[in-house]
């Protein structure tokens, strides 16, 4: 039997790469006792080899270790452990088994992903759709009709009754003007 290195990847039982807690843990910025945590609470199982009683590592992949760094930036955004949980759990029921393969985005409450640049499910409503608004999108669709309907020059505020003429022709607003200037 030979000695497995303290540090770096180690070697799984179907020969696969795999990387102890401890490395795991400085990889993604969290303590030990949350990755334990999560591994005993099935948030994220290491995918390599799982804790099999006393004595036995645990080891992560690096895909794991992806899923691990977007935990943690989940809760570094304010999003709870639980609604977390949820959001993983909705994914691997339909199916997700490589979470490093999608994008998730967050408002600090909800967790949604993002199929494609028009389809984003929120997964703590049971994967129901939402919609999001491209402002740029909305300010081309915009200019673009615009472009074709006309404009009112803004020369301040128009009394009421007075009908702004673009041309500068309007004889009713020459005359309140000489009004005021004599």
């Amino acid at each position: 039997m030979h000695e497995q290195p303290l540090e770096g990847p180690l070697v799984g039982e179907d020969g696969e790469v795999g990387y102890r807690g401890v490395t795991a843990c400085q990889a993604v910025g969290i303590s030990y006792r949350q990755l334990d945590y999560w591994a005993r609470t099935t948030l994220v199982i290491p995918s390599v080899r799982d804790a099999s009683g006393s004595g036995t590592q645990r080891l992560y992949s690096f895909r794991d270790l992806v899923v691990l760094k977007v935990v943690k930036r989940l809760l570094d955004a304010g999003v709870s452990l639980q609604n977390i949980r949820r959001a993983i759990e909705t994914l691997r029921s339909r199916g997700v088994d490589d979470l490093a393969e999608i994008t998730l985005i967050s408002d600090g409450t909800t967790v949604y992903e993002c199929r494609s640049p028009e389809e984003v499910v929120d997964l703590l409503q049971g994967g129901q759709g939402v919609f999001g608004i491209a402002i740029g999108g909305a300010f081309k669709e915009i200019q673009g009709s615009l472009s074709h309907l006309p404009a009112e020059p803004a020369t301040g505020p128009q009394p009421v009754g007075a009908v702004a003429v673009p041309d500068g022709n309007d004889e009713l607003a020459a005359r309140r003007a000489r009004r005021r200037a004599g």
